[in-house]
């Protein structure tokens, strides 16, 4: 499967092999009698052109136009795409997202594929924006997780910076994040934090469940203090002693109707694994209308 596709660069995501796999899933590329749509072939003539809208059901924060844009053209490379709204922008419900004109059976073929990727990522993006806005007017940054569908991260991190947030670690490579299982295996929070120093670590990001666990964390080299499962008032008291010395993240069962005041008490980081691991898909259709 060869074709050209709209630029479209995130580092760490391949588009052409995304594509690829994905309309090889749909299609059952490698299954007896598969790698074709039976239901176009079979049902849509072959020279029939149709004109499709896409658009919002609920009111979203979009995210993934570009991607849905590059399956279309994928199978229909003088497909005509036309993008109503960029990513990252929230829309009211029966927003038009995009319009797309070209062959019919190839515009059929690539929908269901386009309208997932949609559906997903602006469901996260969506979630986001919503604990974003909650959080109110504080220093706290919102902050996402590893907990994401394999292969998909790059993507659903994508999202989540769509609805305003900021990327965590995006992977086990780029920062250490010493937690419970790690100090119980080092022997102490001390002796786990010196070892990522002593290895030439730069970003060593500490989980703490105790306020003693503080200091012996800062003594030995952590960077970054993960406030683990900590309420408001215990969570005021860890930053008043680290007061300042390194950044401070609440973590642990965060929820919409606890971020506020959770951000209140001064962390400067929040993060939210269900950004990515429960947020909902939207609710986003593609109707098409004869030329």
């Amino acid at each position: 499967m060869s074709f050209t596709l709209p630029h479209f660069e995130l580092a760490g995501f391949d588009l052409p092999a995304y594509i690829r796999s994905t309309l090889a899933e749909d299609l059952g590329l490698g299954w007896p009698d598969g790698g074709r749509d039976v239901t176009s072939e079979s049902v849509i003539p072959a020279e029939a052109r149709f004109v499709g809208v896409m658009d919002s059901r609920d009111a979203i924060t979009v995210a993934g136009m570009p991607i849905a844009a590059a399956f279309f053209l994928a199978l229909d490379p003088q497909a005509e795409v036309e993008m109503l709204v960029q990513d990252g922008q929230s829309v009211p419900a029966g927003t038009h997202l995009l319009r797309v004109t070209g062959m019919a059976r190839a515009l059929l073929t690539a929908e269901r594929s386009a309208l997932n990727t949609v559906q997903h990522l602006s469901g996260i993006a969506t979630m986001t924006r919503t604990y974003v806005d909650a959080m109110g007017e504080t220093k706290s940054v919102l902050l996402d997780t590893r907990k994401t569908i394999p292969g998909l991260r790059v993507l659903e991190k994508y999202a989540t910076r769509m609805g305003g947030a900021t990327n965590h670690r995006m992977g086990l490579w780029d920062a250490a994040m010493i937690k419970d299982n790690h100090v119980a295996v080092a022997g102490g929070v001390g002796p786990a934090v010196a070892r990522a120093k002593a290895a030439g670590v730069q970003r060593i990001i500490c989980e703490v469940d105790h306020l003693d666990q503080i200091e012996p964390a800062l003594k030995a080299g952590a960077t970054h203090l993960l406030l683990d499962n900590m309420g408001p008032d215990m969570l005021r008291v860890a930053v008043a002693q680290v007061a300042g010395r390194v950044a401070c993240e609440a973590s642990g069962g965060v929820r919409l109707d606890t971020i506020a005041a959770i951000a209140a008490s001064g962390v400067d980081y929040i993060s939210v694994g269900r950004l990515t691991q429960s947020a909902p898909a939207v609710d986003i259709g593609l109707d098409f209308a004869s030329v």
